[in-house]
């Protein structure tokens, strides 16, 4: 339907339903768009975890248990759901992370749609990407990879039954452009959620305007058991609002920006959205 190397906005219109299937968009596709009619009418859902046995009798591992991998350039999306409904594994389980959607391409954008799981949601894998009004829910690390993408007018859902957190940046040094921005965001639900953890030695995460709810834990952010991290990690908030905004006992290497020190992370720029968003 798409051919290799196609260079034109190719728009496939999702019919309501519930497809129990794993979908790839694979790298000599771009330009393509799905089109839901209605995040509680088109649904993508598969339930594979990083612990399940693939025919060569290997575990698929994280990156392979995604319901949904996009690893073209130039993807969208809207008003549809991608989930992965495996069973909520306890906190420090072994082997259970059950990616909804994984994001491989450059230059990726979102508009309501929903992404549901628990652990290891959304990989955000490489590239740059825009989520904008999407509903994104897990428990653990429901955010997490190695691209730059901003999050904007989002909600943030927490599933935890104790401890979790929201996003982790894998960024492993200075020159690496990448990092999580959430501006405007809502966050909802339940658990004791740390907004980051340190997966990169140089994580990035920032939120701004957003509204925290009380489940964030007083310190905000931790280091990933690595406390030389803490030397290396940019976790900033700037005018965030709500029970869990207050920065009064955050950890001491997280930053309050300033709006100059924000700016950056503020805007479409922080993914060059002005050379690409409307393509």
């Amino acid at each position: 339907m798409v051919p290799a190397g196609n260079r034109r906005r190719v728009k496939i219109l999702v019919r309501p339903g519930v497809y129990r299937e794993k979908v790839t968009v694979p790298i000599t596709k771009p330009f393509v768009s799905l089109i839901g009619m209605g995040t509680g009418r088109t649904v993508i859902t598969w339930n594979a975890r990083a612990s399940d046995i693939d025919r060569s009798g290997h575990q698929v591992g994280t990156f392979y248990s995604a319901s949904v991998a996009v690893e073209a350039d130039y993807f969208c999306a809207s008003h549809i759901t991608f989930e992965n409904s495996a069973p909520a594994a306890p906190p420090g389980a072994v082997g259970q992370q059950a990616v909804a959607l994984r994001l491989s391409g450059d230059k990726t954008m979102l508009y309501r749609c929903r992404i549901l799981g628990t652990q290891d949601t959304l990989f955000d894998n490489i590239g740059r990407h825009y989520l904008y009004n999407c509903d994104i829910q897990g428990s653990i690390d429901f955010i997490f990879g190695n691209a730059r993408s901003l999050y904007q007018g989002c909600t943030l859902h927490a599933v935890a039954t104790s401890y979790g957190a929201i996003a982790a940046s894998q960024r492993s040094s200075p020159t690496e452009d990448s990092g999580f921005s959430f501006v405007g965001c809502r966050l909802t639900g339940s658990g004791m959620l740390y907004l980051g953890r340190a997966w990169g030695r140089y994580a990035r995460v920032v939120y701004s305007y957003c509204d925290l709810s009380g489940i964030v834990v007083p310190q905000g952010w931790s280091d990933w058991g690595d406390r030389t991290r803490t030397k290396t990690v940019l976790f900033g908030e700037y005018s965030c609002k709500g029970p869990g905004a207050s920065t009064r006992q955050r950890v001491p290497w997280s930053r309050a920006l300033t709006y100059e020190e924000a700016r950056p992370f503020l805007g479409r720029s922080f993914i060059n959205g002005e050379e690409w968003l409307r393509l």
